[in-house]
């Protein structure tokens, strides 16, 4: 296993330690009758919600996904019960609900009111997150709604024949879609001899594109690992101070498309650019403790990934930008014909639309059982464009991380209409990094960007 610390990576010798945080921030100055209400009124409900956080955590590995608040904040060892505690949890979770609605929401404005809702909504969600570990059986909407505060539209066949039928068009050769598909964008994998200099250059330039925008923390940092033997294909662990640990799964083929597609999506500015200023700008500097932790399956990780998924759209605008980045830098370091690189791209926006989408219909249609554990590989193999090994895999991720999967369209969607609706154009690039980036600062929910 290779690893890269940031400044290594970039070619700037050793890198400071990262670390956790032994606290949750300085104490704040009130400044106003808003900045009492809200110390006095959510700040002890903040602390009891990531407590509550950690406990159910104790019944699900994969729900917190990071955290670095105190560690006696943490359930003692051995603090868990044989038998899954319902009723104890959900009489916690309903009253903090009950005490969050005893303060008075119009006593708050701007930023201190986003927070309000936004604790609501993490607290009705962890009480779904309780009844679905208990067993409560819900429809795939209901759940979504429940956990992310969102629904995802519904994509008949006949969206995807259509958009099957333009790629159909546009790829070389005739017979069947899925395997023409398949046998030619295997012209385009990365070498494993050369990962590294790839996501070198390509991580390079989405972090000097970031900076030109957005101010991070002098002491930001992260590591990169090239792992194996894992399920997910990339993935951001942040550890808190600014750090994280973003790691990149060799077993997975890893077309060159994922080099900025990885490199925006967990680095910058995704995952972790958005992690460092949540930490910064709320936790430390708001004493916001609730930003302590990272529920997996919550509102909030709708946001997230959202940010994430339209990250490499506000880096390279126009797309032709990318396409001329790659020509220039990653394509010959990767060893690929150059000339190919727009043609490639080409066809790259059709199957994005089919794959995110064709994805989150194949585990709706699965989980609510209108589509068998047979059905639906051959479904995601005819309009998903999956190779026949990833259609059998999708079922294992359907049924581990069921609704999250539309955490990655609806949350990109919805980032994408709510820039472009609010001044964002093709000619002021600035406006659309001004709105992405205070998206990157604040706690809004799905809700309120609707």
């Amino acid at each position: 296993m290779k690893e890269l610390n940031r400044r290594q990576f970039l070619g700037y010798g050793t890198a400071a330690a990262g670390g956790v945080l032994a606290g949750c921030g300085k104490p704040r100055v009130l400044n106003s009758i808003d900045d009492a209400v809200s110390s006095t009124g959510i700040d002890n409900i903040a602390e009891s919600y990531v407590k509550l956080i950690l406990e159910v955590g104790l019944y699900d590995s994969d729900y917190v996904d990071a955290y670095y608040g105190p560690e006696e904040w943490r359930p003692a060892e051995g603090s868990k019960q044989k038998k899954f505690p319902h009723e104890q949890l959900t009489e916690k979770v309903n009253r903090l609900i009950k005490q969050l609605e005893k303060v008075n929401p119009s006593k708050f404005q701007g930023i201190e009111r986003l927070r309000y809702t936004s604790l609501m909504k993490e607290l009705s969600a962890i009480r779904a997150k309780i009844d679905l570990l208990s067993g409560t059986k819900m429809s795939f909407d209901e759940e979504s709604k429940a956990l992310y505060d969102a629904v995802a539209p519904v994509h008949d066949d006949r969206f995807f024949e259509n958009i099957l039928k333009k790629l159909g068009d546009a790829l070389p050769g005739k017979g069947d879609i899925n395997e023409r598909f398949n046998d030619y964008r295997n012209e385009f994998i990365i070498p494993k001899d050369k990962l590294e200099g790839v996501f070198r250059s390509a991580i390079a330039e989405c972090r000097r594109r970031t900076l030109k925008y957005i101010e991070l923390p002098t002491n930001e940092d992260f590591t990169l690992e090239f792992v194996t033997d894992k399920s997910w294909l990339a993935y951001n662990w942040y550890k808190g101070n600014s750090f994280s640990v973003i790691q990149i799964n060799t077993d997975k083929t890893l077309f060159i498309d994922r080099a900025i597609g990885l490199s925006s999506h967990e680095g910058y500015p995704g995952h972790h650019t958005h992690l460092t200023l949540l930490e910064k700008h709320l936790l430390r500097d708001r004493n916001w403790v609730e930003y302590s932790v990272c529920p997996l399956f919550s509102p909030r990780v709708l946001i997230m990934e959202g940010i994430a998924g339209y990250a490499r759209r506000v880096l390279f605008f126009p797309s032709s930008e990318r396409v001329e980045y790659e020509q220039t830098v990653l394509f010959p370091l990767a060893g690929l014909d150059p000339s190919k690189a727009e043609k490639y791209y080409e066809i790259k926006r059709l199957t994005g639309v089919v794959g995110s989408y064709g994805r989150k219909e194949a585990a709706r249609r699965y989980l609510d059982g209108k589509m068998s554990k047979d059905e639906t590989p051959a479904w995601l193999r005819k309009y998903g464009l999956h190779t026949p090994k990833g259609a059998e895999a999708a079922i294992g991720s359907f049924e581990n991380y069921r609704s999250y999967v539309i955490t990655y369209s609806v949350g990109r969607d919805m980032l994408k209409n709510y820039i472009e609706a609010h001044g964002s154009t093709d000619e002021n690039h600035a406006k659309r990094w001004e709105l992405f980036t205070s998206l990157l600062t604040r706690p809004p929910t799905a809700s309120a960007l609707r």
